[in-house]
């Protein structure tokens, strides 16, 4: 973005915060930590956190701000307003709004000049791009999230749209149920991965490019498998299209806190998971009667149109929400150069004249600047694995993982139990049994997120938590209270239901029935872990999502491996109950750590995340 556009952001979040105390010199560069908000004790999510970089850059280069003293304050006013930070969490807003929450008065949005719009194609888009996300009018919030819900539907979907198509595969290739299988094994696999080099590259990128670009490579690849000629082939094309689509799976969860404040997030968390969590229930219904009538390969032509169409709502109706992008030259350069100092410092080698030190200086930075900048593109996006270490987010993302793992054990066991005898049902009437699934998800999306926003609600005003300006405080333990021990419950019973009624070939509507079921209690955990896990880590968030989407799908793609084998083996009764055994423990356990250790865990987070991390 354009100098023009920093200076009307950093104007819009200056007058935001011109109540807060103005940092001293001497003060300023330990203002990070000793400021920073804590996402759980504020009405909306926050962040005066600093880059890892730019940390340095203040740290080393805190001489070259001592010589601008005649323009000191508005150079760290600038430096204030202009802090990078995680690309979910928006910068601090102190402005006062009544308790009257989400249906309070908001300021005009200032818009961004057409020819100052960021990402590819921005002057096309229809929605303007504003300096502050969260002053779009609720309708435009609501129109961003659906279109973001539907991209996000498009990777799970391309995993289970030919799940009614297995067999059809095998006769055309010539493969067993097991090699079948890898295509969607492996497309699980790269919907793992992939995510957190599209989480990253989108805090340099923007969101509007990540969108564009994957959605595209995803239209190329969806092609090729339909044309495919052989089942290595199509395994390829089909891992490459799931990672292309994968990007809304990291990306997607920051657009959404990018435009909601927390005290709304939860409902709209809910909508945007409707794509994702549909997706794969509903595309086997289209899959199956594809299937039908036009073959398996026009499975991935639907993929390929469907994808092509999204590539058209995002030019024209999606803007940019980023704050603002981190530029990765720049910081790769700083890094370098506050490293050379450094070491320049430990040798004790001595300053020679100025010629020689800018010519030397300039040949050193710029020998090793493009070596940093493919180490934090590539590598350093691996080192999310780390925050696994913290109690909080490691138990979070346990749980998610359990629950959606067992959606695609089900998925699987659904097509292989009745597509056979009893059943003997056709490829589209398997699709139409994936229904009762969807219909769970989509019930427990538009009324489990209001249900879990007023739940905070009540446990912050119960305990009463309110800011100086009368706003409640919340904290994402509370997210866990009746609707979490009804969700616990709820879906390993359901599991265990369809498990033993397949199994013994009951009528279709009892293991359909708990299917239902399952969807409803599965969906209120997904939300509330997903949401949870954003506000223990809030400066961190896109990282903790991309963590999420990697832990669980490495075990969705497991599951999806050992299914079939395993249904075959010792049959769906014993299989599903094994699966609700171990999903009921660990819905009880969970929900009791995050109720005792919960508030210990999150006093202090951040700043042992910084730590750890080495930020």
């Amino acid at each position: 973005m354009g100098d023009k556009f920093e200076k009307v952001d950093a104007a819009q979040t200056g007058s935001t915060e011109s109540n807060d105390a103005r940092p001293t010199d001497s003060s300023y560069k330990n203002i990070a930590l000793s400021k920073e908000p804590d996402i759980t004790a504020v009405g909306a999510p926050c962040s005066n956190s600093e880059d890892i970089l730019e940390t340095i850059m203040r740290g080393r280069q805190s001489s070259r701000h001592s010589r601008t003293s005649g323009s000191s304050l508005d150079s760290h006013q600038t430096e204030h307003d202009n802090e990078a930070h995680d690309h979910q969490v928006p910068p601090r807003r102190t402005r006062s709004r009544p308790r009257s929450s989400s249906r309070s008065v908001r300021p005009d949005a200032i818009k961004v000049p057409r020819s100052e719009r960021r990402g590819m194609l921005a002057r096309f888009c229809i929605f303007a791009e504003v300096t502050e996300p969260y002053d779009y009018t609720r309708p435009k919030k609501w129109m961003i999230t659906f279109i973001i819900a539907c991209a996000g539907a498009v990777a799970p979907m391309g995993s289970s749209l030919i799940l009614p198509a297995l067999r059809d595969i095998e006769a055309t290739f010539k493969v067993d149920e097991t090699v079948v299988n890898l295509s969607v094994a492996l497309y699980m696999l790269s919907m793992s991965i992939f995510p957190l080099w599209w989480s990253s590259f989108s805090e340099t990128l923007g969101r509007r490019n990540i969108y564009l670009a994957s959605f595209m490579l995803f239209v190329v690849f969806n092609v090729v498998s339909a044309v495919s000629t052989d089942i290595a082939m199509f395994i390829v094309m089909r891992c490459l299209s799931g990672g292309a689509a994968a990007s809304v799976q990291a990306v997607g969860a920051g657009t959404v806190a990018d435009i909601w404040e927390v005290k709304e997030r939860g409902r709209a968390m809910g909508i945007f998971y409707l794509g994702p969590l549909c997706g794969p229930l509903l595309s086997p219904i289209i899959g199956g009667a594809l299937a039908q009538s036009l073959g398996w390969r026009s499975t991935q032509w639907f993929l390929a149109i469907f994808g092509a169409c999204l590539c058209i709502l995002l030019v024209f109706c999606l803007p940019e929400t980023l704050r603002r992008r981190k530029p990765m030259a720049a910081i790769a350069e700083a890094e370098v150069e506050a490293t050379i100092n450094d070491q320049d410092e430990k040798t004790g080698a001595g300053r020679p004249a100025l010629t020689r030190t800018a010519t030397k200086q300039s040949v050193r930075v710029k020998t090793r600047k493009y070596w940093v900048m493919l180490r934090r593109a590539f590598i350093d996006p691996l080192r999310i694995v780390l925050y696994l270490r913290f109690p909080a987010v490691a138990v979070c993302i346990y749980y998610s993982t359990v629950t959606f793992a067992s959606l695609y054990v089900l998925n699987i066991s659904v097509q292989m139990t009745f597509s056979v005898a009893p059943y003997n049902y056709s490829s589209t009437i398997v699709g139409l049994l994936y229904l009762p699934n969807s219909l769970g998800y989509f019930l427990s999306s538009i009324f489990g997120g209001r249900w879990v926003d007023a739940i905070m609600a009540r446990e912050a005003r119960n305990a009463g938590r309110y800011d100086e300006n009368g706003k409640l405080m919340y904290r994402p333990e509370d997210r866990m209270r009746e609707n979490a021990w009804i969700g616990a419950i709820l879906w390993p019973a359901a599991i265990i239901t369809y498990g033993w009624t397949a199994q013994y070939g009951v009528n279709t509507a009892g293991p359909m029935i708990a299917n239902f079921f399952f969807g409803v209690g599965s969906m209120l955990i997904f939300a509330m872990a997903t949401t949870m896990l954003t506000e223990f880590m809030p400066r961190k968030a896109s990282n903790g999502v991309a963590l999420n989407n990697f832990v669980r799908n490495i075990f969705s793609c497991v599951g999806t491996i050992v299914a079939s084998p395993l249904v075959n083996a010792i049959g769906n009764g014993a299989l599903f109950t094994i699966i609700g055994a171990v999903a009921l423990v660990s819905g009880i356990l969970t929900i009791l750590a995050m109720k005792r250790f919960g508030p210990r865990w999150r006093v202090g987070m951040d700043e042992k995340m910084e730590a750890a991390m080495g930020d």
